[in-house]
């Protein structure tokens, strides 16, 4: 059997525990140590038997790491992104790889110029049943594809430190959406509209809504419906919904009766796939072009929903 692809993970949050619980029993690709700048949260991975650094760096220099899997904040993924970069090891980012698409093409350059691999974590790619409504769509199964609605609604709303570094709806959830929306179609942006609530009220707070309607125009002519939200008290869900000229499908692929399972075995599939491609094979996740795609979609919904127009022109 050939040896793990060891992963170094920075960032120990929410998310950073998730990928550990997707790659707990995984042979093929093993988180070998964490970087975490957290005390507390240090402790708890150290617990696990894990070694744990206080910063990337101390990570890195320790050795024994074949990539770097970034879980940090969104907003520190351009800066963790280049420093991972210049030890020439290969990356996979969480997304949304920055929280402006100017941010997300800054890490891609940085990147390039050092000549590592670079792939963005958008693991829906990786859901088997989303896979087959995207061969089914490509391969002419719907027809002529007039709608396809994607629905991400969370079970309660982020805490106040979350908000600080997230973006805001359209960054931190819909970039899932419309990174869906181009690789389920293969098709691109044209325009987007969108509605919300009022604002978010309370001192300190960043520009935000607890929910959003968008709609958008494609370039091969199909309408996208991207519906996000922050008030499901049954538990997270997701789902996609396809409406075409010969049938119409439905995968509700985020189930809160089933868990994070469907999420977990992404994750991991995600994993083995970026070792994979870090190993000179094919790529078969997000790029940082996909990236770009995806907050600049962000950026024009922020821009038509009145209380956040302002976060679009932030650099």
């Amino acid at each position: 059997m050939a040896a793990p692809f060891r992963i170094g993970l920075a960032g120990a949050g929410r998310m950073g525990r998730t990928h550990l619980r997707a790659l707990a029993d995984c042979e093929s690709v093993r988180v070998v140590a964490v970087a975490e700048p957290a005390a507390r949260v240090r402790e708890g991975i150290a617990a696990l038997g894990l070694p744990a650094y206080s910063s990337v760096a101390g990570m890195m220099d320790a050795g024994g790491l074949d990539g770097v899997l970034i879980a940090a904040p969104s907003d520190q993924h351009p800066v963790v992104v280049a420093e991972v970069a210049a030890r020439g090891l290969p990356i996979l980012c969480e997304k949304p790889c920055g929280l402006t698409s100017a941010q997300a093409r800054h890490a891609a350059e940085a990147a390039a110029a050092a000549g590592v691999v670079l792939q963005v974590a958008y693991w829906r790619r990786y859901v088997s049943a989303l896979r087959t409504l995207r061969e089914r769509i490509l391969d002419g199964s719907f027809g002529d594809v007039h709608l396809v609605c994607c629905y991400q609604w969370d079970e309660r709303p982020p805490s106040r430190e979350f908000r600080a570094h997230s973006g805001g709806i359209a960054i931190d959830m819909g970039v899932h959406e419309f990174d869906q929306l181009r690789w389920l179609t293969g098709q691109e942006f044209v325009t987007v509209a969108a509605a919300s609530p009022p604002p978010v009220t309370g001192a300190g707070l960043p520009p935000d809504v607890d929910s959003a309607q968008i709609l958008v125009r494609l370039s091969g002519g199909t309408v996208g419906f991207v519906s996000l939200g922050r008030f499901h008290p049954p538990g997270d869900m997701a789902s996609a919904e396809v409406f075409g000229a010969k049938c119409r499908a439905r995968c509700d692929f985020l189930d809160p009766a089933q868990g994070e399972r469907a999420q977990l075995e992404a994750l991991r599939a995600q994993a083995e796939g970026f070792a994979a491609y870090a190993g000179g094979g094919k790529r078969t996740g997000a790029s940082a072009a996909d990236a770009v795609a995806a907050l600049a979609a962000a950026e024009q919904a922020n821009a038509a929903i009145p209380a956040l127009a302002g976060a679009a022109a932030r650099p």
